[in-house]
């Protein structure tokens, strides 16, 4: 592959992240915003299946994640082989290190906040 090449396949890669991260994000925010209309009172059937969604939700957007993070560290470490020349491919070498928040971190956050929710939707006065 080219650097050209390589390059717009970073931005590919990136624009995956980014859209893979709005599904979980939206369910995340609409949760707390019917946790605050009574959703932790509604009967246990809905609460399980609230947790139920955002748990596969966010197990599909951290998978996406996770492979498009991947595939943008394969972009940097070919760009450093083929030693890229343009600003953008040195650019592009230097977000590499920020791949592994993509890949680590915003999982994690993801399973934090999950736990938070569960807490919320089923231990009374929590």
């Amino acid at each position: 592959m080219t650097e050209q090449d390589l390059v717009a396949h970073w931005a590919s890669a990136r624009r995956h992240i980014i859209s893979a991260q709005l599904g979980p994000i939206f369910l995340l925010t609409s949760t707390i915003a019917l946790l605050q209309f009574g959703l932790a009172d509604a009967p246990l059937a809905v609460r399980l299946a609230a947790a139920g969604i955002l748990l596969a939700t966010g197990i599909l957007g951290a998978a996406a994640q996770i492979a498009s993070a991947n595939e943008g560290g394969a972009v940097v470490a070919d760009l450093k082989r083929i030693g890229a020349t343009s600003a953008l491919g040195t650019a592009v070498i230097a977000a590499g290190p920020w791949v592994n928040i993509v890949r680590i971190v915003t999982p994690a956050l993801f399973v934090l906040i999950f736990i938070a929710l569960v807490v919320a939707l089923f231990v009374p006065g929590a």
